[in-house]
């Protein structure tokens, strides 16, 4: 007896769809520098008309995590892909790259063409948001791989700067100021911990139920996306001289700000300088942890942190106020190292 492909879990028809229902939401992110359409075996992206004397590209790539969880949980698909989008191109605007184009992956056990094109309306609202373009991307249908209803999306962003324009924190020097900009929550990091202290069960810890405290339903502020703060970051390098910039995902403020500092200098940050997210409040009181761990883990309500002259912090801060962030002075570097709270 004859067996297909069909037969193996795989339906190539459920592909077919899927592309079909994806293409007006890809489309949405194309400029003119967008060759080709969605289907061919790679994506092509023009850089001739980039008006730069050294042109670097710079890439990233992440995934969106255990968060996924808490979609799957919700039946909610449609901001999971923004989540995708931020965790690349926030990091590829730390070296003061502009995103150009995105790819994704998303696979999962049997395919559903309507949920892998609400995540992909997610993906290219991300896109949309920072600017750049989806131009490809894969789908795989893996029998047996995944859970029943489970899927995981991941990606990459290539971005593009000057050489001379790179910024790599090296002129970082003691004395200088940290600037924090406002996260919209959790983001997507750390959610094996959020997960341990709200439980995978929809009536786990009130996760349904409208929270006085966060006016709003627990798994709503779980699943709110990750900013992009390409278009704001972007603006602000064009006008103030960053010397260095910090995106706090995994590893909170303790792994990811000291990255940005050269040898030699360390940085001190006063807690009490931004209003904390009520969320974070409500975490640290669950996992009963001191603020050393907990600070090692979340972005505690500040998503990228900036370092510049103290002279610009004024400026900067307006800058940043321009284009809709709220943006706060955290603190400053000193000579040492790792983060001191304060």
């Amino acid at each position: 007896m004859a067996i297909s492909y069909k037969d193996s879990g795989v339906d190539v028809e459920r592909g077919y769809k899927a592309v079909e229902l994806m293409k007006k939401h890809v489309k949405t992110t194309f400029n003119e520098n967008v060759l080709g359409d969605i289907g061919s075996f790679g994506g092509f992206y023009s850089i001739a008309g980039e008006k730069m004397s050294e042109p670097v590209l710079v890439a990233g790539t992440d995934g969106v995590g255990t968060k996924l969880k808490y979609a799957f949980l919700a039946n909610k698909h449609d901001t999971i892909g923004i989540d995708a989008v931020a965790m690349c191109v926030n990091d590829i605007v730390c070296q003061g790259a502009k995103p150009l184009f995105f790819l994704d992956y998303f696979a999962t056990g049997k395919l559903s063409p309507e949920v892998v094109a609400t995540v992909v309306s997610g993906v290219a609202e991300g896109c949309r948001q920072s600017g750049c373009a989806l131009i490809g991307g894969e789908t795989a249908e893996m029998p047996g791989f995944y859970p029943e209803g489970e899927y995981d999306i991941a990606g990459f962003a290539v971005g593009i700067v000057d050489k001379k324009k790179i910024i790599n924190g090296k002129n970082i020097k003691a004395g200088d100021a940290l600037v924090g900009i406002a996260s919209s929550g959790i983001h997507s990091n750390g959610y094996s911990l959020v997960r341990k202290l709200f439980g995978d069960n929809l009536h786990s810890h009130d996760l349904d139920r409208y929270d006085d405290r966060l006016k709003d339903k627990v798994l709503n502020v779980l699943l709110t996306p990750t900013k992009i703060y390409v278009k704001s970051i972007l603006n602000l390098i064009s006008k103030v001289s960053v010397k260095g910039i910090a995106h706090i995902t995994g590893g909170g403020f303790i792994e990811n700000i000291p990255r940005i500092f050269p040898e030699g200098i360390g940085c001190e940050i006063k807690k009490d300088s931004y209003p904390m997210p009520l969320i974070f409040d409500i975490m640290r009181e669950k996992a009963e942890i001191s603020d050393e761990q907990i600070y090692n883990t979340f972005n505690m309500g500040i998503g990228m942190v900036v370092c510049v002259d103290k002279k610009d912090v004024a400026q900067t801060i307006s800058e940043l106020e321009s284009t809709g962030e709220k943006a706060y002075l955290i603190g400053e570097t000193v000579s040492g190292k790792g983060v001191t709270l304060k």
